[in-house]
């Protein structure tokens, strides 16, 4: 036989079982109850709709953090084995760019949002809305956009300007 025969042969084999199977992916994760997914199902605006009350303060957000993220993103967002978070020494448009929240991110809610859906890894939605104003607050903190004694809320992280706010292009609203 020639070698694409048997090139056929062992792809068949290999792919064979997989076009077998039905088409419920690649069993992977979990399944959601229909309370999680009501939980997680909220969206946070660039001005501030769709948060929920709350407020939080650098000093609790030291606390969030040292205990829920600290693990992962190193002392005081330094980086450990996930990403830098605070610090920069490179700005985005060095080489090599330092993508951290205050040089990346262009809005406050975008990451309370990302906080709220995502962190910590380990267990995604856990943190309480509290907990999540807080250590919003305490990033914020450590990348010199707010004050230590500076307090935000559902009023008043939209207001917050952040450094690249315009570092990206709103594909949306751009008249053609």
């Amino acid at each position: 036989m020639s070698t694409i025969k048997y090139s056929v042969i062992i792809m068949l084999l290999w792919t064979g079982p997989a076009l077998a199977q039905d088409n419920n992916g690649p069993r992977l994760g979990k399944h959601l109850s229909k309370e999680t997914i009501q939980q997680r199902n909220f969206t946070v605006f660039p001005n501030g709709q769709g948060l929920p009350l709350g407020q939080g303060t650098v000093e609790a957000g030291r606390t969030v953090y040292t205990t829920r993220c600290l693990h992962c993103h190193g002392t005081e967002g330094s980086g450990n084995s996930a990403e830098e978070l605070a610090g920069a020494l490179h700005r985005l448009t060095d080489e090599p760019p330092d993508k951290t929240i205050g040089t990346y991110w262009p809005y406050a809610t975008t990451l309370f949002d990302f906080i709220r859906r995502s962190m910590p890894m380990d267990s995604p939605g856990s943190l309480t809305t509290q907990n999540v104003y807080d250590v919003t607050a305490y990033l914020l903190f450590l990348n010199e956009i707010i004050d230590y004694d500076h307090t935000i809320d559902n009023k008043t992280l939209a207001n917050i300007k952040m450094p690249n706010r315009n570092g990206f292009i709103d594909l949306y609203s751009t008249k053609k």
